[in-house]
């Protein structure tokens, strides 16, 4: 009797969950492609941007490029250039799939505030009332190198879920973290930071985690860190639900983002960019190191990193883009309201990345400020950005209604020059 009531229990979570996007009164169309003077972009001017991504390919700064410009919901620009993978001579294609690290976390926080809408949870409620494990956390106080041993302070408050999304938590990032400290900790605990094929769940991960100490105090600092992946476990908890499946039922369906995915179906797989890297002024596949470039067609398929663990396209991340340019709606599909959207873009950090700086972070991007819009090349005020670790990035511009991807797959050392250039030759392409 008490198994079926749990199980009735959870049944009842994951139909209340999948109330979390709603029919809209507004009904804007799917992204179409239009010629960029019907929108009023000059495609002379566009031919800029065009000639620069021919030329960073031709000069061997990248080996192969996907671009996707948008205006008033019409694609105006959807191109690839050079190669996904040079040794095999495999050139590269507009509908190509890349892993986009960090670009995971906006959607990540979209189903955090999916949930929040529903009355699930409180921004400011601590993390421990869902995952006990976090419950008074501490600071790391001293640490010795030669056997990674440390001592901590407790902190004088609680993880918050705003710290979690504002990376404010004072958690790290392991292999990429700034602190070397943190780095030997992190591994020293096998703490899988993404990336991954080996069979394990973010459930067991997140518990590990939890564990450690932290930076600094909550919400003092911003430390770009595993907040999101703590979310995505949180997402599990709240919902009911499988992080993966959450994801899939509740953004990438309705938004029609079909080639959005953890992990790739077998169909999609050769579509895949392999990850580069320059050995002897040669493109050459990136090789098995601190991670797996193959963990999206490879492995235990178990691990749903809610920081970095998603690959796309630049048209899947450009329709999620246009939700956001939307006010929260797609198709006639609302995933938040607007309200909502107003409150994500908002500045969630005060002055901690200084006072009337160019940017600032929300609950999903950095945002441009005034000041920031005034320097030039970036966008209008509210242009909302991110990127990921294999030199990918994108820009949406609610001021001017444009989006930018730019994806590429690439590591080490390169000369490129690309990911501010499109940028600009975008925002110059105006002529309205």
């Amino acid at each position: 009797m008490k198994h079926l009531s749990i199980l009735m229990l959870a049944f009842v979570i994951s139909i209340s969950s999948l109330n979390a996007q709603t029919k809209s009164i507004k009904n804007s169309p799917v992204l179409t492609e239009a010629t960029p003077e019907s929108v009023g972009i000059s495609s002379e001017r566009l031919a800029r941007m065009d000639k620069m991504c021919e030329n960073a390919v031709k000069e061997g700064d990248v080996p192969g490029i996907v671009t996707l410009v948008v205006r008033n919901g019409k694609i105006v620009q959807w191109k690839a250039y050079g190669m996904a993978n040079n040794k095999a001579g495999k050139k590269m294609k507009r509908d190509a799939i890349f892993r986009i690290a960090s670009q995971s976390k906006a959607i990540t926080s979209t189903a955090v505030m999916m949930l929040w809408e529903e009355g699930k949870f409180q921004m400011d409620d601590p993390i421990s009332k869902y995952i006990p494990e976090f419950k008074n956390p501490q600071i790391l106080e001293t640490f010795k190198y030669s056997d990674t041993t440390y001592t901590t302070k407790p902190a004088k408050s609680e993880i918050t879920i705003r710290d979690l999304i504002t990376h404010t938590s004072g958690i790290g990032y392991g292999f990429i973290d700034a602190d070397e400290r943190m780095k030997m900790i992190y591994n020293k605990a096998g703490i899988i930071d993404a990336f991954t094929t080996e069979n394990i769940t973010i459930a067991e991960n997140i518990k590990k985690l939890a564990k450690l100490p932290l930076h600094h105090e909550p919400g003092e600092k911003f430390t770009y860190s595993e907040g999101l992946d703590v979310l995505g476990y949180f997402i599990e908890i709240v919902s009911g639900m499988k992080f993966d499946e959450f994801l899939r039922t509740h953004i990438f369906d309705p938004l029609g983002m079909n080639d959005t995915w953890f992990y790739l179906p077998e169909e999609k797989a050769d579509r895949l960019v392999t990850v580069q890297h320059k050995v002897d002024g040669k493109w050459e596949r990136f090789p098995v190191s601190s991670y797996d470039t193959d963990y999206p067609i490879k492995g235990a398929r178990k691990f749903f990193a809610g920081g970095a663990g998603l690959s796309s396209t630049a048209k899947d991340y450009a329709t999620f883009l246009q939700m956001y340019l939307n006010g929260g709606e797609y198709n006639g599909v609302r995933l938040l309201s607007r309200t909502t959207v107003q409150m994500i873009m908002g500045n969630q950090i005060g002055n901690i990345w200084g006072e009337e700086g160019d940017k600032y972070y929300g609950l999903a991007f950095s945002v441009l400020t005034k000041y920031g819009q005034n320097k030039g090349g970036l966008g209008s005020t509210g242009t909302f950005e991110w990127g990921g670790y294999f030199n990918t990035s994108y820009f949406a511009d609610p001021v001017e209604n444009v989006i930018g991807v730019i994806m590429k797959q690439t590591q080490g050392e390169v000369h490129d020059e690309t990911g501010w250039k499109y940028r600009q030759l975008i925002m110059q392409s105006i002529d309205d």
